[in-house]
Order: C-alpha cells, then sequence, then structure tokens
C-alpha cells in the first residue's frame, strides 16, 4: 500500500471513531469533501459550509491526533488477525449496500470474501431449527447451486450454520456476519466450520478487533444480511426474533422476501407463516421461485443492463461510466444516493448529470431523482 493510500485509509477510520458521527453525516461529509482527510485538513470557513455539520463537530476536529493514534491502532489490530478492511470509498466496499443510509462506513473481513458477487442469496431461521427446517435449507441450497450464488447467513445456530454447511458441500462461497468482532468466533462450536468458509468467502464484521460481546449487536448486523442478499430466505422462525427482524430490514429494502410456510402447530413457523399471511414475503415452494423472482435466466447484472440500454460504455469518462451503470442496475436514484454509491462529490456530479441528459442518455425527474433515458 502507498503512503498516500495509507493515509487516505487511516483518516477515513480516524473519521468513524468520532463520537455520534452516524453514518448518515459520515456519508455526507465524504460526498462534500471528496476524503475524511480533507475534512480534518480543511478551514473551519470551508467545513461550517457541509450540510449536517454543527459547531460540536467542527470543534473536535482539533482532536484529530487522537482519533489517528487509535485508527493506527486498529490497522495494526487487523494485521495482528489477518483482517481486511474495507471503507464505505473503497472499491472493494459492498455496492448493495451503498444506497442504504444505516450502511455501515466500516467493514472487517477474513478469508476471501467477494463483496460483489454477480449472484447472493440470505439464507436465515431459529436457533432450535427442527429436523424439516434443517433438511429445507439444505434442499434449498441444492436448488440454486446450478447458478452459483453466494450463501450468506449469520453463522448461528440452527438454520444458520445448515445454510452455510450446505453452501460448502455443493461448493458455493458463503458469508458469515458476525455481531462480533473478528478476532474470535462466535459461538465457538462453528470454528471448524467458519475456518472452512475462508478459501471461498469468510467473515464479515462492523466491530473494530476487542469490541465487547454484545448481544445488542446481533440485530444490528441483520441489517448487513438482508443488505447484501438480492433474495432472503426465512425458513424456520418464531414469531419474534432475529430471522424475523432480518426480513422486516430486506423488506424495508425492497429485496425479494421469501418464507417457507410451516406446520401450524409449530411455534416455529408462526413468524413464516405471519410473513406470507401480512404480504411481507412470497411463500417458498423451490428454487425456481427465486430464479424467476431474481430473472436469473435473463441475467439482470450490471453488463445486461448497459447492452438493454444500448450503451457503449467506452466512449465515456470513469465517472461517466460509473454513473450509467448505477443507472442501469436501478429504476431510479437520487442524486445524493448517486453520489454516495459512485463517491463522486455533489458539485462534480451535478454537471456530470446534465451532460449525460443533455446527451438524451438520462432523464431527470421530480425530487432530484435521475432514470436512464
Amino acid at each position: 500500500m502507498s503512503r498516500t493510500n495509507y493515509e487516505q485509509l487511516l483518516y477515513a477510520i480516524a473519521l468513524s471513531l468520532v463520537p455520534n458521527l452516524g453514518p448518515y453525516i459520515y456519508k455526507n461529509i465524504i460526498s462534500y469533501c471528496g476524503s475524511a482527510m480533507q475534512f480534518f485538513n480543511m478551514p473551519n470557513g470551508k467545513a461550517s459550509k457541509i450540510p449536517g455539520i454543527g459547531p460540536k463537530l467542527l470543534a473536535i476536529r482539533k482532536e484529530k491526533d487522537q482519533f489517528l493514534k487509535e485508527a493506527e491502532k486498529i490497522l495494526e489490530d487487523c494485521l495482528k488477525n489477518n483482517l481486511k478492511i474495507q471503507t464505505y470509498q473503497d472499491s472493494s466496499y459492498p455496492k448493495r449496500l451503498k444506497s442504504f443510509v444505516d450502511a455501515p462506513v466500516l467493514l472487517f473481513s477474513k478469508g476471501n470474501v467477494n463483496f460483489n458477487a454477480a449472484k447472493t442469496i440470505g439464507i436465515v431461521g431459529t436457533r432450535n431449527a427442527s429436523e424439516y427446517g434443517k433438511t429445507t435449507t439444505r434442499k434449498i441450497v441444492e436448488g440454486v447451486a446450478p447458478f452459483s450464488p453466494t450463501i450468506i447467513s449469520g453463522l448461528a445456530y440452527g438454520i444458520d450454520i445448515t445454510a452455510h454447511r450446505a453452501a460448502l458441500e455443493f461448493d458455493l462461497p458463503t458469508i458469515a456476519v458476525l455481531g462480533n468482532s473478528l478476532e474470535k468466533i462466535y459461538p465457538a462450536a462453528h470454528k471448524s466450520t467458519a475456518s472452512s468458509m475462508f478459501p471461498n468467502g469468510g467473515l464479515v464484521s462492523e466491530y473494530k478487533v476487542g469490541t465487547a460481546l454484545n448481544p445488542n449487536n446481533f440485530p444490528a448486523r441483520n441489517r448487513i444480511i438482508a443488505g447484501l442478499s438480492d433474495a432472503l430466505v426465512v425458513v424456520e422462525a418464531a414469531k419474534k426474533g432475529g430471522a424475523l427482524i432480518t426480513a422486516e430490514i430486506a423488506f424495508s429494502y425492497n429485496k425479494e422476501v421469501f418464507a417457507v410456510p410451516g406446520n401450524l402447530q409449530n411455534t416455529y413457523s408462526e413468524g413464516c407463516n405471519n410473513l406470507i399471511r401480512y404480504m411481507k414475503a412470497s411463500i417458498y415452494t423451490g428454487p425456481k421461485d427465486i430464479q424467476e423472482a431474481l430473472s436469473w435466466e435473463a441475467g439482470n447484472g450490471v453488463e445486461s443492463a448497459v447492452k438493454q440500454n444500448k450503451i457503449d460504455l467506452s466512449q465515456f469518462s470513469t465517472n461517466e461510466q460509473t454513473v450509467l451503470k448505477l443507472l442501469s442496475e436501478n429504476q431510479e436514484l437520487e442524486i445524493d444516493r448517486l453520489s454516495w454509491q459512485s463517491q463522486i462529490p455533489i458539485s462534480q456530479l451535478a454537471s456530470l448529470l446534465l451532460n449525460l441528459e443533455f446527451q438524451g442518455l438520462i432523464k431527470s425527474l421530480p425530487g432530484k431523482k435521475y432514470v436512464m433515458g
């Protein structure tokens, strides 16, 4: 890593350590300043014009050295534990998460995690899985195996670990999103399975090394599982619990959500049946349901989206290519979200969008939204 890249990474981590600085403000700062380093080093007068920046946040920039020192410790811990770190600005950061305002600004990973795989399926459910639930989970993974998706879950007992082990059995990449830092595997009983995932997948967490195990972290990690998944399948779930939280988040993210219907007398079918009843999930009857919902046969990746719009990307600048790809992948995007996902400051993005609109390639909609032309 070059010295410049190292410093940029250090400042990005340092900014994430600022107290009470949520993902929205963090991303707003990056959008307007271009980088965390520029934010820490720009004059107060210029920094004060950033929307959402108050006197307290301006004043805390004086503690820059303290934050940088802590950021150095985080990088040392990552090196010691063989962890990778992705910041919100990195090209390796999950594109699927970038459009969500609550997405983490830092991600830690271990293994060979491809955050931007072409196809992903999340599978979650109760820790108290029945034999039917485990068998169904394995059948789901077997059914989607011909499409080579990445299987995403949470390494917990029951449905989660069954999904990971089935992915390994059918030679599919699999990612476990943890609610704890990655220097320790939790639960410890799944350490062997986790190690088997490293060659083609691995572990992911938003928590830095040394973070104390906290039950409150687990509901928060569910938004990452939901965000990374093109479709989420809930196999068995009680009326309340982590799987239902994940499903609710996935539904709010406009993801495809499926639920396996279950025995009306079974407590751990109640959650799935309610998701179907209240139309927050489609009924899962087989892999064809996922295939049709995600249009896998038609090929719905970036390449096909661009081809459908008959655009030759080679004639455009790098930033223009990025914007056109993003708009090809989405029905419409607000300029703020487009800025976050493309990592192009709004001041530059506005003129770029205007130029593309003049060429008839995109259209502007009310509310500062943009679509392909």
